[in-house]
């Protein structure tokens, strides 16, 4: 069974799902507008990073149903409008250069695969730009599946090929250490003072078999040679900006920003807290430093550990930023270099509670694009936005790739 909807066939799962929802204003959050509505209704929402996979890895559950925890599930991605989260395939970096990270990798695969062979009247794996138009015109929800951390590779090519075929099209060179490919925002060894070698001769291969490469996580020098290497434009496929976050090098500075506009591509404003605000950072950077004080006087295994986070929350609490704050890195990447350059990378499922007011799961889109209107924009940049900008860079490294 399939129907029409603001000018979009629908499935009947979606139609079902709908059933239990009212689009009116007062229906999921006061001061959101029918047009606000209809804009995440009409228009392909993808979102770059959010961490579903691994979620259901450490504890199963089945997102094709309402769940009770988390931030991603089908009743809620329906109600939001979001039509294509790239399913982030996280490989922790305590697993590099061991055969088990590239069987996680696999494994992680499987479970996006699982969800759409239990709910294939709800979600469709995309591993093109028109699988998403094509799905989204069905009715269903698009899984494209992006690789967090290169580690998987274990710097063999056939890799690459075979994570390719299985539908990973964009690879996170590296996540919170220095892998074989990349040195990390994160670490502070930089032992290949940006990429390897292997990494190197990497961004060609991508480039040739048409894998975006995702710069979120790696260092600033590694970035610099990605586009000084890189023959198509690249993502930032969960990051914010620096400038309001100073000192947080996983997130981009405005010289980076203008980088990477220059090579054509799109930066994907993360939503969690402590991307995007000072006060966030300096409160998890307190609630380190207090732990560690503990340690230092009790132990590392003393009983006094247990619940020491609750406590500290109870004491301080956290500075959640907002919905607007989010906007402001909209607004600073569109002063930069252009609204053509601008995204959205959650990282719902992979920031914990960190979520700002506002924008708590995939239901929330709408209200996102609200603060877009209250803020003058058009209805032809909110579409860039929401997925206009990715969807571009994508075409333009499967054409690249289908040339070489």
């Amino acid at each position: 069974m399939q129907t029409t909807f603001l000018g979009t066939r629908l499935s009947a799962a979606v139609i079902a799902a709908l059933s239990s929802l009212t689009f009116s204003c007062a229906a999921t959050s006061s001061g959101v507008s029918q047009q606000a509505h209809d804009i995440a209704q009409q228009t392909i929402i993808v979102d770059g990073h959010i961490d579903v996979p691994y979620r259901v890895h450490e504890k199963w559950v089945d997102v094709s149903e309402a769940t009770e925890d988390g931030e991603f599930d089908y009743p809620r991605a329906v109600a939001g409008g979001l039509n294509a989260p790239f399913m982030s395939i996280y490989v922790p970096a305590s697993l590099d250069n061991s055969p088990q990270s590239t069987q996680l990798a696999h494994q992680l695969i499987d479970s996006v695969e699982a969800i759409v062979a239990r709910a294939p009247d709800k979600f469709a794996i995309a591993k093109s730009v028109a699988d998403v138009k094509s799905q989204f015109a069905k009715g269903l929800i698009s899984l494209p599946m992006g690789m967090e951390n290169g580690s998987p590779l274990q710097g063999d090519m056939a890799n690459l090929e075979a994570f390719y075929e299985r539908g990973i099209r964009y690879i996170t060179l590296a996540h919170s250490q220095s892998n074989h490919i990349s040195d990390s925002s994160y670490d502070l060894r930089r032992q290949w003072k940006g990429l390897s070698p292997f990494g190197k001769t990497l961004v060609t291969e991508m480039n040739n078999i048409g894998i975006l490469i995702d710069i979120s996580h790696v260092s600033d020098d590694a970035f610099y040679q990605v586009i000084e290497l890189t023959k198509t434009p690249v993502i930032a496929s969960h990051s914010s900006l620096r400038t309001f976050t100073p000192g947080f090098e996983r997130n981009m500075n405005d010289d980076m920003v203008k980088a990477l506009g220059k090579n054509g591509g799109v930066i994907m404003i993360n939503f969690g807290s402590g991307f995007v605000t000072k006060a966030a950072r300096d409160w998890r950077d307190g609630l380190s430093k207090a732990r560690n004080a503990l340690i230092k006087k009790v132990g590392a295994d003393s009983p006094e550990l247990e619940g020491f986070e609750e406590r500290y929350k109870e004491q301080n609490p956290y500075p959640y930023s907002t919905l607007d704050e989010v906007l402001d890195h909209v607004d600073h990447v569109v002063e930069l270099v252009g609204v053509d350059h601008v995204g959205i990378g959650s990282d719902f499922d992979g920031v914990g509670d960190s979520l700002p007011i506002g924008l708590k799961d995939v239901s929330t889109f709408p209200n996102f694009v609200q603060g877009l209107l209250d803020r003058g924009y058009a209805r032809k940049d909110i579409e860039k936005i929401l997925s206009g900008n990715v969807l571009r860079v994508w075409s333009e490294v499967e054409a690249y790739a289908a040339t070489h």
